[in-house]
């Protein structure tokens, strides 16, 4: 469906012009959406920069998204997590984990700066795609209660599903595809390599 991140992004800035020259906030979920933020950023002239949000793993299943923290330390926790065997002491202790790996990465990913204010600005936050969307629901949350003018989630694919849960959370959603064979982010990109630290960092200094 798409040929790289790169080609995702571009897409992903031609439905978005309405935004061109307004000096909208690209937002983008690491790692993977980090280049692509400021692909989007260049072609709307805005900024960006990260927001910060982690999954919180089932035990045993460690892919397997339960729900998500943000940096706030607010949770959000899915219907299905006591099915999989996350009680309450579990997921206290992995929210813990999470969010020290959360507080190591915003010291070494913007060490020189504090992050972007979200206030009154049109803030689009992306991803290179959605699955259970556990990681969105919590950026959507903890940027709404720090009143951005508006604010747009922009993903190029999700599964049908996903959408309707993040669609509660957000102004506007922008997404390129909504297949419903869906098992992978990675089954719809043709080069999908893991994005490094190392380019994070890069990207956001630069």
């Amino acid at each position: 469906m798409f040929y790289d991140r790169n080609e995702a992004a571009l897409a992903l800035a031609e439905k978005l012009t309405d935004y061109k020259g307004k000096n909208p906030l690209i937002l983008a979920i690491p790692r993977g959406a980090v280049p692509m933020a400021k692909v989007i950023a260049d072609s709307l002239g805005g900024t960006y920069d990260v927001v910060l949000v982690r999954k919180l793993r089932a035990p045993y299943q460690p892919e397997l998204a339960i729900g998500s923290v943000d940096e706030s330390g607010w949770t959000y926790i899915a219907d299905f997590a006591t099915s999989v065997g996350a009680d309450a002491q579990y997921i206290a202790s992995e929210k813990q984990v999470q969010l020290e790996t959360i507080k190591k990465r915003r010291a070494q990913y913007t060490p020189v700066r504090p992050p972007i204010d979200p206030a009154g600005r049109i803030v689009i936050v992306i991803d290179d795609g959605l699955a259970t969307g556990a990681t969105m629901i919590s950026a959507l949350h903890g940027l709404h209660n720090r009143k951005p003018a508006k604010l747009i989630c922009a993903v190029p694919v999700s599964p049908p599903d996903t959408l309707s849960k993040i669609t509660e959370l957000a102004d506007e959603v922008v997404c390129l595809e909504a297949p419903r064979d869906f098992r992978a982010v990675g089954q719809f990109y043709e080069n999908f390599p893991q994005v490094e630290d190392e380019e994070v960092i890069e990207i956001l200094q630069g």
